[in-house]
């Protein structure tokens, strides 16, 4: 059960989680799986493994209250509570690797920690894509209460995007960043023994315990044999009504965005033809060379502003865009869980209640395990969700505020570089007239 959802129903007026858990039975105990070859780690289902827990609940429950003041929401969600937080992590320096078999990008992975849980208080490991894949898998299947931060696709188009280019190097390198220092900052995800294994040890062993993949988190992965869930909890149902506007919104932008990048393009081409036309001009027309010079000049520093905007938008504006399309898919997919376990319990519910008209025989244990599973659910999914609505207000603050300023230093060298161009006319006038004069 996660560490935050006794404090949450009991806000809520539920019934504490605690009241009703009951030891596991010998079938559900907790599956032991090898990672790195070093350590065995526990994974049940959904429930962060109790020695790599935090100190207390309450100390974790603060770390997910939201601060409405303004300057507050705008500040770096990885930067506030620095001298609460133990652990830092970065990605970057990507180096490229030729072998006979593949080529293959690796990115450097540097720890700085003072939990218990790691032997040093540094590190530095090397992780290719298939690496930070394999933790989301992980994550993914040893909480699945939780939200998993999504990693930027694996696949791109041959022949439209290489993939050994710096700027998509870069672009992924940025993307795997943000998503290892969410996981990092979440207060359940950063305990997990899966993240540390990731951190520290050189050489990741990611085929063992694969095979058991399929099995964790099993109870809460099937729906119950034909029942249909009676209703979604309005709170849940405005959940999913939100992310479908919200994925709206998002791929109209999305669409609009890749047009204007497209004519921005085309113009940038015209423009540049359009700038040598004055440049080769010069030539013949030796009287007018300063002010040609100059409109020529002008134009190269439209084009140079125009370029530096279309970049932005392609390596800072987009990716977010396509970071929160994929968010959307994962909390998407944790409602769907939360789903199935509500129907569930719904469906042994309803048959224990027959059960127990006709023979009077006590609620099964099974029953109340539903309804704790349902009820970790509901408390884990509301706390993700209001730190995916800060996280989310900051980064789109940060975006616009960026693509404002962006737009802003453009016009600004734009019209800086057009207004040069009216002095030197204006010089040049002057020059004539004094010319003519004398």
């Amino acid at each position: 059960m996660s560490v935050g959802a006794p404090r949450a129903l009991a806000s809520s007026g539920q019934k504490p989680i605690t009241e009703i858990l009951h030891p596991l039975s010998a079938a559900e105990e907790p599956l032991s799986v090898t990672v790195g070859g070093d350590k065995e780690v526990a994974l049940t289902n959904g429930t962060p493994v109790e020695t790599s827990s935090p100190a207390s609940t309450s100390s974790l429950f603060n770390r997910l209250q939201l601060d409405d003041d303004l300057e507050a929401d705008v500040r770096d969600p990885y930067a506030d509570s620095t001298e609460m937080r133990d652990l830092f992590v970065t990605v970057d320096d990507p180096k490229k690797h030729v072998s006979t078999m593949e080529t293959y990008i690796t990115y450097r992975v540097s720890t700085k920690t003072s939990r218990v849980e790691f032997d040093l208080p540094e590190y530095c490991v090397r992780r290719r894509y298939q690496d930070f894949d394999w933790l989301r898998i992980k994550l993914e299947d040893s909480q699945p209460t939780h939200l998993i931060p999504p990693l930027p696709e694996k696949f791109v188009m041959k022949g439209v995007v290489d993939r050994f280019s710096e700027e998509f190097v870069e672009t992924r390198m940025k993307a795997l960043d943000k998503f290892l220092k969410r996981v990092a900052d979440h207060p359940v995800l950063s305990f997990n023994p899966h993240l540390t294994a990731f951190l520290t040890v050189k050489d990741l062993n990611k085929r063992q315990g694969l095979a058991l993949l399929s099995k964790v988190g099993e109870s809460v992965k099937h729906v119950a044999g034909g029942y249909k869930l009676r209703a979604r909890p309005a709170e849940f149902c405005a959940m999913g009504e939100y992310l479908d506007t919200f994925n709206q919104k998002l791929g109209t932008i999305d669409r609009i965005a890749q047009r204007i990048l497209k004519e921005q393009s085309e113009y940038l081409t015209e423009l540049r033809e359009y700038g040598g036309v004055y440049s080769s001009w010069v030539g013949s027309e030796e009287e007018l060379r300063r002010p040609l010079e100059g409109v020529a000049g002008c134009v190269t520093t439209s084009c140079g502003a125009l370029e530096d905007l279309g970049d932005n938008m392609s390596l800072d504006f987009l990716p977010v865009l396509r970071e929160y399309v994929l968010y959307l898919e994962s909390i998407k997919n944790v409602l769907r869980k939360r789903d199935q376990s509500q129907a569930e319990y719904e469906g042994r519910l309803e048959a224990a209640i027959l059960r127990k008209q006709e023979d009077r025989t006590p609620m099964p244990l099974e029953v109340e395990k539903c309804q704790d599973k349902v009820e970790c659910f509901n408390a884990d999914l509301k706390a993700d969700w209001e730190r995916w609505q800060s996280n989310k207000r900051h980064d789109f603050k940060q975006l616009l505020t960026g693509m404002a300023d962006r737009n802003i230093n453009s016009y600004e060298k734009s019209q800086a570089a057009w207004e040069s161009l009216i002095t030197l006319l204006q010089d040049k006038q002057t020059e004539d007239k004094t010319s003519e004069t004398n």
